[in-house]
């Protein structure tokens, strides 16, 4: 009796173990099926892509964990992917080097954060198909002798640098007798270096030059007549997914909905409500 009562309990404990198991694990790369969420990451500090705000005016979503929210362009369009796959939207503020092992290791369902779908990335992530596609430019102090360059060799012996593990950093090199000053973490830290002279520009895409100027008239966006020599996929952005994720071709669809038109409409919205720079 004792040894049958005792491989009962057994069998009991084991197989409570094994459905408390099964009832916690996350659906890898299937939008957090168990809680119907679409988990995305971002950095929150990339405007007019992404920023944060204190409340949840002109559309922000709140951080998970967090008191503060998320705005901007990447924002509304993962509002319009998660309305589509039919989830609830989750935002976790990650930073830029935590994306891609955040999305791998299954914290987030998707990256949409301003990413270029590169061939380095697409090593290790697959990614949807285009939401936005710009230019590079140079941000610089307003009444610097760099604010009428129409060439990006215009820029010889300049302190130039770009955000860390990204394509806009590498290209940098194409500018003979550069000072290329050492990568940095983000867009607000590049910003104050500018603002102290410790460098002279950043390069950024067009959209954050755009923001940039229009929030701070210290800063100035230079485009280029002969500018950088870039590959369709380091212009373009779109959303990073899983390896074989099961997101992506619905994905697609739904951005395949939403016309050049609104998506225009959206990054000049995200440009005008954008927090003012620092």
């Amino acid at each position: 009796m004792k040894n049958k009562l005792t491989i009962i309990i057994v069998l009991f404990i084991s197989t409570l173990l094994l459905l408390t198991g099964c009832g916690t694990s996350k659906s890898s790369g299937s939008g957090s099926s168990e809680d119907n969420t679409f988990t995305v990451g971002l950095e929150a500090g990339y405007a007019p892509f992404n920023w944060t705000q204190n409340d949840d005016s002109n559309g922000g979503v709140k951080i998970g964990g967090s008191a503060e929210y998320a705005g901007g362009y990447d924002v509304e369009i993962a509002k319009k992917v998660a309305e589509g796959l039919g989830k609830e939207l989750v935002i976790v503020k990650t930073e830029w080097d935590g994306l891609v092992p955040a999305l791998t290791s299954g914290k987030i369902d998707a990256i949409i954060a301003g990413m270029s779908p590169t061939a380095e990335r697409k090593e290790t992530i697959d990614f949807s198909d285009n939401y936005y596609t710009s230019n590079l430019v140079m941000v610089v102090k307003k009444g610097s002798k760099y604010e009428g360059a129409t060439s990006i060799q215009d820029f010889k012996g300049a302190k130039v640098t770009a955000q860390l593990n990204t394509f806009h950093y590498s290209v940098i090199d194409q500018i003979e007798g550069v000072d290329k000053k050492t990568a940095m973490d983000n867009f607000p830290a590049m910003r104050v270096a500018l603002e102290s002279g410790m460098i002279d520009g950043y390069v950024s895409e067009r959209p954050e030059g755009v923001s940039a100027s229009a929030a701070n008239d210290n800063y100035v966006m230079v485009e280029f007549e002969e500018g950088f020599k870039t590959s369709a996929d380091d212009t373009a952005i779109a959303v990073g997914l899983e390896k074989g994720s099961d997101l992506t071709k619905k994905i697609n669809e739904i951005l395949a909905g939403i016309s050049e038109e609104e998506r225009t409409g959206i990054m000049d919205t995200a440009i005008k409500n954008q927090p003012a720079a620092k």
